[in-house]
């Protein structure tokens, strides 16, 4: 079956849902098996975070305008930080680098400025024409040093892949075999990566990657975004659990933004 992007979309807000009331807490103290509220930002069940917001307004831009426009798209991301645009009812999470760009006018490209903010926007990429200069180009926004805006490169391929059926032990690598001491699933822009991959790799349903995602722990709604985007591609919305469908909230906003 055809994946399109409102199995991509779903796919994310999910899973970051999931992963919203578990943000920050280590690994093992913590074991998510459904989508509950509260937690570290007490919002209630099924709110998806800045992940999901961020993608809807790529997703936005480009349903309205139909090609990869960076100042529109930049200008839409500061409606989301400063009224909220984008959101179930308000913001409530922004990364620090995301935030200094976008008061400051241009990415950040420093070393360390090499956090997961732009990766865990980029997956609906995918779904559009935008090549990968335009890919760097929207990743630069926020997260402008080579580390990021390659990453969000060759996740937007990952992607296009798996929408043309490759499996996701392929496109995952040696990624697949490690072991999950070895999986690291902090901010760092490249463990994200490598992290969502992983979850995709060593799970065989939507749900199982989604919670394989969270219970990584510490970035939890980051690295279950991007792997909940990819595991909605490879299973398509049919195969995220109808209860945690049903738990979603702001499906109305996710709906205005789809193309």
């Amino acid at each position: 079956m055809a994946r399109t992007l409102r199995d991509c979309v779903y796919g994310q807000a999910v899973a970051d849902a999931l992963g919203v009331p578990y943000e920050f807490r280590p690994r093992g103290a913590f074991h998510c098996t459904d989508m509950i509220g509260h937690g570290t930002h007490n919002q209630p069940a099924g709110t998806w975070s800045d992940d999901t917001a961020m993608a809807l307004a790529i997703c936005d831009s480009y349903r309205e305008l139909e090609r990869i426009d960076v100042d529109d798209i930049r200008g839409r991301f500061v409606r989301w930080y400063r009224e909220g645009a984008y959101t179930v009812d308000g913001l409530f999470d922004i990364g620090n680098a995301t935030r200094e760009a976008l008061e400051c006018g241009h990415g950040l490209a420093g070393e360390w400025d090499n956090g997961n903010g732009s990766l865990m926007r980029t997956v609906p990429l995918a779904f559009t024409d935008a090549t990968d200069d335009e890919v760097r180009a929207v990743s630069a926004i926020t997260h402008a040093h080579p580390i990021s805006t390659e990453a969000c490169v060759a996740m937007v391929q990952i992607a296009r892949s798996l929408i043309a059926g490759t499996s996701p032990a392929d496109v995952a690598g040696s990624v697949a075999a490690r072991p999950v001491d070895e999986v690291r699933s902090g901010g760092f822009v490249r463990d994200t990566f490598e992290a969502a991959l992983w979850c995709l790799a060593t799970t065989s349903s939507y749900a199982e990657c989604a919670l394989a995602a969270v219970n990584l722990g510490n970035d939890t709604d980051t690295t279950a975004a991007v792997a909940g985007a990819l595991a909605g591609i490879v299973y398509g919305i049919e195969g995220i659990p109808a209860a945690w469908l049903a738990k979603l909230r702001g499906t109305d906003v996710i709906e205005a933004c789809l193309f």
